[in-house]
């Protein structure tokens, strides 16, 4: 039996991650498991854990660890077994988390293949998401520079409004990066001494960014 392909995807805002997660999800057939679709699908469905993150977000506050862990430990058992393993993008964020991760997978018998990180400036993240435009009525996404639209702030496929997103203001930008600056080196540093760290550009094409992983996961 071929050995599973576990991954974590590190990067901050605009790094790319959400683009390779895509990418590797269907040319490596993995699971791709987000925490905040994780968290989103659990509220909606209502499931126990779903109920009790529900409270947190609706007072502003962080859910919690154990009920995040609870969420990925569900999704992991219910992984069908076509997949050649998952994807795990937005979590970790702490040690704290990490270590988390490292007993629940020991208790499900499985563990990590490496931990992707995707390297990438300020100056770089700061063009890619100021940049992004988003239809309002089907929801596509555009960039003033890297995929205009044809026509000023209307979208090529309904004619719908462009706009920014709010999180995508410059200030608001850069406070998300510095607090994931500050919160992940640890992370990173947890993992380099594991000897599963990775490190990619990712600021060349999504092309690139994906071959160079690649050459990672076949070595």
């Amino acid at each position: 039996m071929m050995e599973k392909i576990n991954l974590v995807l590190l990067g901050p805002p605009g790094a790319g991650k959400g683009t390779q997660a895509e990418i590797l999800r269907e040319r490596l057939s993995l699971e791709h498991l987000s925490t905040g679709d994780i968290l989103r699908a659990e509220m909606k469905k209502g499931s126990e854990l779903g109920q009790k993150a529900k409270e947190f977000v609706e007072s502003g506050q962080l859910v919690p660890d154990e009920i995040i862990i609870g969420m990925i430990r569900e999704r992991l058992k219910a992984i069908p077994d076509e997949k050649k393993g998952f994807l795990l993008d937005g979590f970790p964020r702490t040690v704290a988390q990490a270590q988390a991760l490292d007993d629940l997978l020991q208790e499900l018998g499985q563990k990590l293949t490496a931990v992707i990180y995707l390297k990438v400036s300020w100056e770089v993240v700061k063009m890619r998401l100021t940049g992004r435009l988003i239809c309002r009525s089907c929801g596509a996404i555009y960039h003033k520079i890297n995929k205009p639209p044809k026509e000023d702030m209307r979208c090529d496929l309904c004619g719908g409004d462009l706009y920014q997103r709010e999180d995508d203001k410059e200030e608001v930008i850069k406070k998300r990066f510095d607090v994931y600056t500050q919160q992940t080196a640890p992370l990173i540093e947890f993992y380099r001494e594991k000897g599963i760290l990775y490190e990619v550009n990712s600021e060349t094409s999504p092309e690139d960014t994906y071959h160079q992983i690649s050459e990672i996961l076949s070595q």
